[in-house]
Protein backbone atom coordinates (compact mmCIF):
# COMPACT_ATOMS: atom_id res chain seq x y z
CA UNK A 1 0.00 0.00 0.00
CA UNK A 2 3.31 2.63 1.44
CA UNK A 3 4.85 1.42 -1.78
CA UNK A 4 1.70 2.07 -4.57
CA UNK A 5 1.57 5.71 -2.51
CA UNK A 6 5.03 6.35 -3.04
CA UNK A 7 5.04 4.95 -6.68
CA UNK A 8 2.34 6.89 -7.90
CA UNK A 9 3.87 10.45 -6.61
CA UNK A 10 7.06 9.72 -7.39
CA UNK A 11 7.16 13.34 -9.22
CA UNK A 12 6.08 14.77 -5.49
CA UNK A 13 9.60 13.35 -4.32
CA UNK A 14 11.70 15.21 -7.36
CA UNK A 15 9.36 18.72 -6.48
CA UNK A 16 11.03 18.14 -3.00
CA UNK A 17 14.56 17.54 -4.13
CA UNK A 18 14.63 20.24 -6.60
CA UNK A 19 13.22 22.33 -3.93
CA UNK A 20 15.87 21.58 -1.01
CA UNK A 21 18.74 21.46 -3.23
CA UNK A 22 17.37 24.84 -5.04
CA UNK A 23 16.87 27.28 -1.58
CA UNK A 24 20.26 25.96 -0.61
CA UNK A 25 22.62 26.62 -3.20
CA UNK A 26 20.24 29.98 -4.08
CA UNK A 27 20.72 31.35 -0.40
CA UNK A 28 23.72 29.49 1.11
CA UNK A 29 26.05 28.69 -1.62
CA UNK A 30 25.81 30.93 -4.81
CA UNK A 31 24.75 33.87 -3.05
CA UNK A 32 27.46 34.18 -0.49
CA UNK A 33 29.80 33.37 -3.73
CA UNK A 34 28.12 36.10 -5.71
CA UNK A 35 28.51 38.71 -3.32
CA UNK A 36 31.45 37.96 -2.38
CA UNK A 37 33.14 39.69 -5.44
CA UNK A 38 36.21 39.39 -7.14
CA UNK A 39 38.51 38.73 -4.64
CA UNK A 40 36.54 35.27 -3.91
CA UNK A 41 35.82 34.37 -7.54
CA UNK A 42 39.75 34.20 -7.92
CA UNK A 43 39.95 31.83 -4.95
CA UNK A 44 37.73 29.96 -6.04
CA UNK A 45 38.66 30.29 -9.68
CA UNK A 46 42.04 28.65 -8.59
CA UNK A 47 40.64 25.28 -8.27
CA UNK A 48 40.65 24.87 -12.17
CA UNK A 49 44.36 25.02 -11.75
CA UNK A 50 43.74 20.92 -10.77
CA UNK A 51 42.73 20.35 -14.61
CA UNK A 52 46.01 23.13 -16.17
CA UNK A 53 43.92 25.85 -16.71
CA UNK A 54 45.15 29.05 -14.62
CA UNK A 55 43.77 31.76 -16.77
CA UNK A 56 41.49 34.49 -15.23
CA UNK A 57 41.00 32.50 -12.12
CA UNK A 58 38.15 35.38 -11.16
CA UNK A 59 36.43 34.51 -14.37
CA UNK A 60 36.04 31.06 -13.68
CA UNK A 61 34.92 32.03 -9.89
CA UNK A 62 32.50 34.31 -10.91
CA UNK A 63 31.29 31.47 -13.20
CA UNK A 64 31.11 28.74 -10.38
CA UNK A 65 29.32 31.24 -8.45
CA UNK A 66 26.72 31.91 -10.95
CA UNK A 67 26.25 28.35 -11.90
CA UNK A 68 25.58 28.36 -7.88
CA UNK A 69 23.35 30.89 -7.56
CA UNK A 70 21.51 30.77 -11.58
CA UNK A 71 21.40 27.03 -11.02
CA UNK A 72 19.57 27.29 -7.84
CA UNK A 73 16.87 29.33 -9.04
CA UNK A 74 16.38 27.23 -12.40
CA UNK A 75 16.88 23.82 -10.14
CA UNK A 76 14.31 25.48 -7.78
CA UNK A 77 11.69 26.16 -10.40
CA UNK A 78 12.24 23.34 -12.73
CA UNK A 79 13.21 25.48 -15.85
CA UNK A 80 15.96 24.11 -18.13
CA UNK A 81 16.68 21.53 -15.84
CA UNK A 82 19.16 19.13 -17.17
CA UNK A 83 21.49 21.99 -18.31
CA UNK A 84 21.67 23.56 -15.13
CA UNK A 85 22.49 20.47 -13.28
CA UNK A 86 25.56 19.88 -15.88
CA UNK A 87 26.76 23.22 -15.05
CA UNK A 88 26.68 22.84 -11.64
CA UNK A 89 27.46 19.14 -11.07
CA UNK A 90 30.93 20.03 -13.04
CA UNK A 91 31.30 22.47 -10.60
CA UNK A 92 30.78 19.83 -7.88
CA UNK A 93 33.39 17.94 -9.73
CA UNK A 94 35.95 20.88 -9.31
CA UNK A 95 35.28 20.86 -5.56
CA UNK A 96 35.24 17.18 -4.84
CA UNK A 97 38.79 17.61 -7.25
CA UNK A 98 39.90 20.48 -5.90
CA UNK A 99 39.57 19.23 -1.83
CA UNK A 100 40.91 15.55 -2.50
CA UNK A 101 44.02 17.35 -4.18
CA UNK A 102 44.97 19.53 -1.17
CA UNK A 103 44.37 16.17 0.66
CA UNK A 104 41.55 17.25 2.88
CA UNK A 105 39.57 14.65 5.12
CA UNK A 106 37.18 13.01 3.62
CA UNK A 107 34.37 15.31 5.48
CA UNK A 108 35.21 17.75 3.25
CA UNK A 109 35.72 15.46 -0.23
CA UNK A 110 32.31 13.73 0.64
CA UNK A 111 29.43 16.80 0.59
CA UNK A 112 30.52 17.80 -3.47
CA UNK A 113 30.58 14.41 -4.64
CA UNK A 114 27.11 13.68 -2.99
CA UNK A 115 25.69 16.87 -4.40
CA UNK A 116 27.48 16.00 -7.13
CA UNK A 117 25.06 12.33 -7.53
CA UNK A 118 22.00 14.27 -6.78
CA UNK A 119 22.65 16.70 -9.93
CA UNK A 120 24.01 13.68 -11.66
CA UNK A 121 20.50 11.77 -11.15
CA UNK A 122 18.65 15.11 -12.39
CA UNK A 123 20.44 14.88 -15.58
CA UNK A 124 19.01 11.28 -15.78
CA UNK A 125 15.64 11.97 -14.29
CA UNK A 126 14.85 15.63 -15.32
CA UNK A 127 12.44 18.06 -13.29
CA UNK A 128 8.99 15.96 -12.97
CA UNK A 129 5.59 16.83 -13.84
CA UNK A 130 5.51 19.57 -11.16
CA UNK A 131 7.92 21.80 -12.68
CA UNK A 132 8.35 24.71 -15.76
CA UNK A 133 9.57 22.51 -17.65
CA UNK A 134 6.92 20.16 -17.88
CA UNK A 135 4.42 23.12 -18.47
CA UNK A 136 6.77 24.79 -21.24
CA UNK A 137 8.31 22.00 -23.12
CA UNK A 138 5.47 19.30 -22.96
CA UNK A 139 6.07 16.46 -25.67
CA UNK A 140 2.99 15.86 -27.76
Amino acid sequence: MLKNFFSRHGDAGILIMRLGIGIAFIFTHGWAKITGGPELWGKIGAAMSNFGITFAPAFWGFMASVSEFGGGILILLGLFTRPAASFMGFTMLVAAIYHLSKLDPWSKVIYPMEILSVFVALIFIGAGKYSLDAVLFKKK
